[in-house]
């Protein structure tokens, strides 16, 4: 139950950002036409300082030990979440099949994740959960855009490459490694900069939930995916790693967490992009987004 109050408590202050990001659109103090900008700025920004900032850590047996661990477990899970969206949509029309498939497999771990991860469980929490997110980013820049549209396979390997999380961890390993020193104030800006990604990050959903329709957002289709995504998946995960002896407490929790986040806001952008349905993957993010309030304190329930 602690688990549970500690988890409300920080989606509470998560839901506060989220309406602030809300009334700034809706009263036009934040016009639609900046929100790219804004959104640009955590992912190439705010995010990687602060997924590089959790790398600094002294290096050690157990943190090895931790991160070869979460590094395993979230190859696993990626792979299981890419196969049960490939088969569990059967029936759906293909411009709606892609969207549910690609919100099973990507979910929106960077922008809403990792400050969850690092409020409830710290900087240990913040460094598992920083690996936790590689093999769902590779899958998500490859499998996941070979859903809308067969890029070529260059393109999907330049993809993965630059992304800006995917940078900021391997410089962060170098810096894990090698212990490489920066200046003081360096290192208090990129502290200062990954620190504003939790308020700007739940600010930009707020933007994006601000332009979805309320009367016609909530389809029956997006609590499908919300059932697998956010309660079922991260059960079975839950316990297929109770069952495994020598798994980290820490590594667990993150691993529920992080994998019972609400569905990436890219599922709207790519839909939108390569023409499957937008309106409707649009709608499964506000109704993922606000039910994430709800299931992720109730996962808590069994940490």
């Amino acid at each position: 139950m602690e688990n549970f109050i500690q988890m409300a408590g920080i989606q509470s202050v998560l839901f506060v950002y989220m309406v602030v990001g809300y009334a700034c659109r809706k009263a036009n103090i934040i016009k639609s036409s900046a929100r790219q900008s804004f959104t640009d700025f955590v992912i190439y920004i705010t995010l990687p300082c602060m997924v590089f900032n959790s790398f600094d850590m002294e290096l050690t047996a157990e943190t090895f030990k931790v991160g070869a661990q979460a590094l395993i477990i979230a190859s696993v899970l990626a792979v299981c979440a890419l196969i049960v969206g490939r088969f569990a949509y059967n029936g759906f029309a293909p411009r709606t099949k892609s969207i549910l498939q690609y919100g099973t497999l990507v979910s929106n771990a960077g922008f809403a994740g990792l400050p969850i991860v690092e409020s409830a469980y710290g900087s240990e929490g913040l460094f598992i959960g920083s690996l936790f997110i590689i093999p769902t980013r590779i899958l998500m820049w490859s499998a996941g855009i070979s859903l809308f549209t067969q890029a070529p396979l260059k393109q999907r390997i330049k993809n993965v490459l630059l992304n800006p999380g995917i940078i900021a961890v391997e410089l962060g390993l170098l810096r894990l490694f090698f212990h490489i020193p920066l200046p003081a104030f360096l290192n208090k800006a990129i502290g200062a900069f990954g620190a504003s990604t939790t308020p700007l990050a739940m600010v930009i959903v707020g933007l994006i939930l601000a332009e979805v329709e309320i009367k016609t957002v909530f389809d029956k289709r997006a609590f499908i995916l919300v059932a697998v995504r956010q309660l079922a998946f991260p059960l079975i995960a839950l316990l297929v790693l109770r069952m495994i002896p020598g798994i980290d407490p820490t590594t667990l929790k993150v691993a529920v967490v992080i994998t019972g986040m609400p569905i990436g806001s890219t599922t709207a952008i790519l839909a939108d992009k390569y023409g499957a349905d937008a309106d409707f993957a649009s709608k499964c993010v506000f109704v993922s987004t606000l039910t994430s309030l709800i299931t992720v304190p109730i996962l808590t329930l069994f940490l």
